[in-house]
């Protein structure tokens, strides 16, 4: 029935999270409300690890925030032996508040500031993923200034056309990510790179983008990042003894969705990896990957109470509710499909098709449009599911609503992790 075993209907015919009522969550928190299950996050990253030490003597799984940032998020994922990526001096300083050791933190970004990388260097940072020639420079710079050495890997352009929204692919040539293998591009900053006496160019990354539910294309990306390894080894004798393919591990959104197979996709990729290997008779780097909405993303739901109903005839039925594109922005950006339920009346007949709209002064605040969805009235508590990933994250304070809290379930046991914004916080800037 539901994309994630975390849910169920309970006998009152209420949707349950991990053995929570919702409605007793939302009377508790207030609406909107994001709640998660940490037996599903725990689950997922145990998971990626088990494939992935079956596949590699030599791996590291790391947790790409960006997809859910917070401290309690960091403080999981250090527990359950991940490491973690960060792409700002905000994630960063998020992560060392939560007490997450600096070594096991890779920094990734494609305009680094000067402040963040002195911030990241100044507290030992574990490596710097780095994306121009210019920050190549000032890590160089700074790192000598304070006497330190950092390890670094270069972003590369693999080239490989990845079947997802334009906005969320990364690896082909046209991108603001990376350095391209093709025109030498990547070789020339290699090699600067490598003469830069206070960095040690470790490895090598690289991420064709987000949502993929097909392995072909990681696949693929291996096999031309393995080649090019060879290059700089055969060429130049660069030893590259890192690889970081990326992430990018599509989910289900809806049940008739196309899921990704983690697992058969990271064995083939692992197939690819040894058999370049074994070609060219190199040693297996280290292999890193990066799951972000595949640890969190099904592990999530959105809260709304239902405050006005309009039923335009022959047109359509507007369901407004207290939420819209400020906690859920993923509709506007890239028309993202989510499964949408009445958490009240779960075994009532699905007969209405209706548009969920939200809250703000515009006309584009739509969290789903027509949607099937049972008989609904005011003050009813509606469920998008599948919000873990890049929801909280991606959460605004247009028309200065504030954001939601967050909730964490486990075995019916609930804890707030987020305070919900108040509209002081909203003024505290404010001169």
């Amino acid at each position: 029935m539901f994309c994630t075993e975390n849910l169920s209907v309970n006998n009152s015919g209420h949707l349950s999270i991990d053995g929570m009522d919702v409605l007793e969550l939302a009377k508790m928190y207030g609406t909107p409300l994001y709640v998660m299950s940490e037996k599903e996050i725990r689950d997922s990253c145990r998971e990626y690890i088990k494939i992935m030490s079956n596949l590699y003597e030599n791996f590291e799984v790391i947790y790409a925030c960006k997809a859910f940032m917070c401290k309690e998020i960091c403080r999981v994922i250090q527990e359950e032996g991940m490491s973690l990526d960060v792409v700002s001096g905000g994630e960063l300083y998020t992560a060392l508040k939560a007490g997450f050791p600096s070594s096991r933190i890779y920094f990734h970004g494609n305009d680094k500031t000067f402040d963040e990388i002195l911030f990241a260097i100044k507290n030992d940072i574990g490596t710097i993923v780095i994306d121009s020639l210019h920050e190549a420079e000032i890590a160089s710079g700074i790192a000598a200034q304070e006497g330190k050495t950092v390890d670094v890997l270069v972003r590369i352009k693999p080239g490989v056309e990845a079947h997802t929204h334009s906005f969320i692919k990364t690896g082909q040539l046209d991108s603001k990510f990376g350095f391209a293998i093709d025109g030498g591009e990547a070789v020339d900053v290699i090699l600067k790179i490598n003469q830069m006496k206070s960095l040690r160019l470790r490895g090598l990354h690289c991420h064709i983008g987000s949502q993929i539910v097909s392995f072909e294309p990681f696949v693929h990306t291996a096999k031309v990042m393995m080649d090019f390894i060879n290059v700089l080894k055969t060429d130049l004798n660069i030893e590259i003894c890192e690889l970081n393919l990326g992430g990018g591990f599509g989910i289900k959104y809806l049940p008739e969705d196309t899921g990704m197979d983690y697992k058969r996709c990271l064995e083939k990729v692992s197939e690819a990896v040894h058999k370049k290997c074994k070609e060219f008779s190199l040693r297996c780097p280290k292999i890193c990957i990066e799951p972000g909405r595949s640890i969190v993303g099904t592990s999530g739901i959105t809260l709304y109470t239902v405050g006005n109903i309009k039923e335009i005839k022959g047109v359509r039925i507007y369901i407004s509710v207290d939420g819209g594109m400020t906690d859920n922005p993923r509709y506007i950006l890239y028309k993202s499909k989510y499964e949408v339920v009445n958490a009240g009346r779960m075994n009532d007949r699905k007969d209405k098709i209706v548009t969920i709209v939200g809250r703000c002064c515009e006309s584009g605040d739509i969290i789903q449009e027509n949607v099937q969805i049972c008989k609904t009235e005011i003050g009813d508590i509606l469920a998008v599911l599948c919000t873990g990933a890049y929801n909280y994250s991606m959460a605004s304070n247009y028309n200065r609503i504030p954001k939601p809290a967050v909730v964490m379930v486990k075995g019916g046991v609930h804890k707030l992790i987020v305070n919900r914004q108040s509209y002081d916080d909203i003024v505290a800037q404010d001169l």
